[in-house]
């Protein structure tokens, strides 16, 4: 089922090929049911940059949520210097694996909130983190925590599988080290609803109980898919607030998925037809380079106006124009034979898609643009070339 519906009726051959087009108002769409959230809750909500980090729509982001949440020092830059932090009007909130002194000296000066993977970096950094503090009384520290309760279906997008390198498994967290630290972070989800946050929540509940009151905050991490049809939104406030009450804490969502997901498509256009056993088409873009995901998640990307396998009169394996022979998106059935130079819409590839891109074997970069659905205004905000692809280089 297509996502990104506003788009049904989008000319396709209005941008460059291949291009990334958002849409503004789903975007927003999106923002006002998170803004309910906080407003309703007294949670605050943060844009997850990993997942959507297009800051031509800060202003946008800006007016209804509460700030960014990085996973380093380059996303915390440009949390700061883009949405709000600089002004004060937005957080920043870092959260890294493991910093680098150099990372982190520069993370400390921009940061609201900045969240440690472990002890022993905790204590290695106590010099940096107390000087930080002296220049910046309102900068606060936390932990991340693995509540040893897994709620992923894919190991590879689940925080909290055995040997998970993310956060300190609760049967391991020192309650002797957490002088100077004022809230836990955890993330269990991924793409999930209200339950799976519920169930997250009960484990923490039930291991932490004691602790919790003693905190000023607590972040409940990302995958929240709020802003999904089916999602238990009224559950999520009341849920928040109730905890809120009971632990005399801040509650923070970090979604990312949630900002971005139904707002955009990627543009693609057929370069070739050939045949061998069946029918093949390649494209001017790629699953390896512009939606990795399909191949790493694995899922399945839909297409506007195109069906499964042999569902629809004229099947195609579709490919990208790599020399990796698994650059492959899969098999789609069209109503009619497919012509080189056509344009095929490809379905919800606004989250995760446009952060993960690569420029392997020189591929270009598919362009950006923003769309109004409702005024029908069009601007193509960003064009790559070869020097894009040269300067990553040496």
């Amino acid at each position: 089922m297509i996502k990104s519906r506003s788009f049904l009726k989008f000319d396709a051959t209005r941008v460059p090929s291949p291009c990334f087009v958002v849409d503004e108002v789903a975007v927003e769409n999106n923002l006002k049911i998170l803004n309910r959230v906080q407003e309703e809750s007294g949670a605050k909500v943060l844009l997850a940059l990993k997942a959507f980090s297009m800051f031509s729509l800060a202003p946008l982001i800006t007016r209804y949520l509460s700030g960014t949440c990085a996973s380093g020092l380059h996303e915390a830059q440009l949390g700061y210097e883009e949405f709000g932090g600089n002004s004060q009007q937005g957080e920043v909130h870092t959260f890294s694996a493991a910093y680098s002194e150099q990372d982190l000296q520069e993370i400390l000066k921009i940061s609201n909130h900045v969240v440690f993977n472990s002890h022993s970096q905790w204590q290695r950094f106590q010099p940096q983190v107390q000087a930080a503090k002296a220049l910046r009384p309102e900068l606060r520290f936390g932990l991340r925590v693995n509540p040893e309760h897994s709620e992923g279906a894919t190991p590879i997008y689940d925080p909290c599988a055995p040997c998970s390198r993310l956060g300190i498994p609760l049967s391991q967290l020192d309650t002797s080290q957490l002088d100077g630290i004022s809230g836990l972070h955890f993330h269990t989800l991924c793409e999930q609803g209200f339950d799976a946050l519920d169930r997250t929540l009960t484990a923490v509940e039930q291991k932490l109980g004691d602790l919790l009151p003693t905190l000023e905050w607590v972040n409940f991490g990302g995958g929240h898919l709020i802003t999904d049809p089916s999602y238990d939104v009224d559950a999520l406030i009341q849920r928040i607030k109730a905890f809120q009450k009971q632990y005399s804490v801040q509650v923070y969502l970090e979604p990312g998925e949630a900002i971005a997901i139904r707002t955009g498509v990627l543009v693609s256009e057929v370069l070739d037809i050939t045949h061998n056993t069946m029918s093949l088409a390649i494209l001017d873009t790629s699953a390896t380079c512009h939606m990795p995901d399909t191949l790493e998640m694995p899922y399945r990307a839909d297409i506007f106006e195109a069906g499964e396998a042999d569902e629809r009169a004229h099947t195609y394996r579709l490919g990208g124009m790599t020399c990796l022979a698994g650059d492959v998106m899969g098999d789609y059935s069209f109503d009619q034979p497919l012509a080189i130079g056509q344009r095929l819409i490809w379905d919800d590839m606004s989250h995760y898609t446009m952060v993960k891109t690569t420029t392997f074997n020189g591929i270009n970069l598919p362009a950006l643009a923003i769309w109004n659905s409702e005024t029908d205004q069009l601007k193509i905000v960003k064009a790559f070339g070869y020097q894009d692809f040269r300067n990553r280089l040496s």
